[in-house]
């Protein structure tokens, strides 16, 4: 008797691996840029050229009215890249995904709603408790872009701000010198049979390469200290030029402290930048130096350095001229901005192909390492033990 025949081939009913569905669907994504009100804070995380390419890729950006004015993006630059411009702050708010430079206030995050993302600097020492514990009670998503890490394990916000900040601590001592701002008239700049200026900088690291590198075109000498000879050594093979190099031995220092006539600190500790010029070496130092304290967000590594602001920006001690503006990349929003806005692009397009902030965490091991609130839940080990907060593993939640 023949055998009934059957709709599958044998082959067919040998059991398969089971392949799951792993296509990502393309999702549009609906970004809120709020108005900084933080003081002097003057950027913006999208110019109209990132707006152009986000919009074109089929998303939403709505942006309240003015954001850009501080960096000289105007509204009608917005709404002609593609944007939605809106006066109602708190519809800007509501969005899903909200992108700003500084961190939300307490009242901002009042206007969220409930399950927002939110990418922003976190500025960790700002913080206090009540701010996780607001986030959490909303279930907010936040990362903090100063955490993204890209392919090669670098920081990249961290990394462009601190090229702002090298280039400008020359910028902005160049500009103290000059006698119409009382300075000691000196110029930075190679001129024929006149003794160049004198540069010390604190910190190979890339705020300290950047000075360097600007100190250098404008024909000043330059002494880098630093305690890692690996940073030496590097900053030296980067500038392509064999430079003075030493490691930071008070008696080293205060000879080219005595002899400078420009001093950078840009080194960072673990926690507070360390304290490595001390009240007596700058009592030693010239009368009319300066002194441009770009640790003093961390700080400060000038024993005499005091946090100054953008209006007031110098004080003088010693006769030595001090600038201890914290986050020197604010005067110059639009160069920030463009800056900020070039790392944030790449990412809002690559979660939007991703189908996601879900999915792009789970791909992205960099943009994960910026995560530290998971739908309310705590999930920097760092913020955590900051804050004697409990914390999870990301990802024992993600996956």
């Amino acid at each position: 008797m023949n055998e009934p025949s059957s709709p599958f081939s044998k082959l067919q009913l040998i059991p398969q691996e089971e392949t799951l569905e792993i296509l990502k669907q393309k999702g549009e994504l609906y970004i809120g840029l709020p108005k900084e009100n933080q003081y002097q804070e003057k950027r913006i995380c999208l110019t109209p050229d990132a707006v152009n390419a986000i919009t074109a890729n089929g998303h939403r950006v709505l942006i309240e009215s003015g954001a850009g004015e501080g960096a000289h993006f105007s509204d009608s630059d917005y709404v002609a890249a593609g944007g939605e411009i809106t006066r109602d702050t708190k519809k800007v708010f509501s969005c899903p995904l909200l992108l700003k430079v500084e961190p939300p206030t307490l009242a901002e995050i009042d206007m969220m709603n409930p399950q927002t993302t939110i990418i922003s600097a976190l500025q960790i020492k700002t913080q206090d408790k009540s701010y996780f514990e607001k986030l959490a009670k909303k279930r907010i998503t936040a990362i903090a872009f100063e955490y993204i890490r890209d392919e090669d394990g670098k920081y990249p916000a961290v990394r462009s701000l601190s090229e702002i900040a090298g280039i400008s601590s020359v910028l902005i001592a160049s500009e103290l010198m000059a006698a119409t701002n009382k300075g000691n008239g000196l110029m930075f700049g190679n001129i024929s049979g006149v003794p160049p200026v004198e540069v010390v900088i604190i910190g190979a690291g890339t705020v300290g390469e950047y000075a360097a590198r600007s100190a250098i075109g404008l024909g000043a000498n330059i002494k880098v200290f630093d305690n890692s000879i690996t940073k030496l050594r590097k900053i030296q093979t980067n500038l392509k030029q064999t430079i003075y190099t030493s490691t930071i031995q008070p008696k080293n220092l205060l000879k080219a402290l005595k002899r400078c006539d420009v001093a950078i600190g840009a080194i960072r500790g673990e926690d507070r930048a360390p304290v490595v010029v001390t009240s007596t070496m700058v009592e030693h130092m010239k009368k009319g130096a300066v002194i441009i304290d770009v640790s003093i967000d961390t700080g400060g590594c000038f024993e005499t350095s005091e946090v100054t602001n953008h209006h007031k920006p110098i004080i003088e001690k010693y006769g030595v001229i001090h600038y201890g503006v914290p986050n020197i990349p604010s005067r110059y929003p639009k160069t920030a901005s463009v800056s900020i806005s070039n790392i944030f692009t790449p990412y809002l397009l690559k979660i939007g192909e991703d189908g996601g902030l879900e999915n792009s965490l789970r791909f992205d091991k960099g943009l994960r390492n910026g995560l530290y609130m998971y739908h309310g839940i705590l999930t920097n080990k760092f913020v955590g033990e900051w804050y004697d907060l409990q914390y999870s593993d990301i990802n024992f939640l993600i996956f």
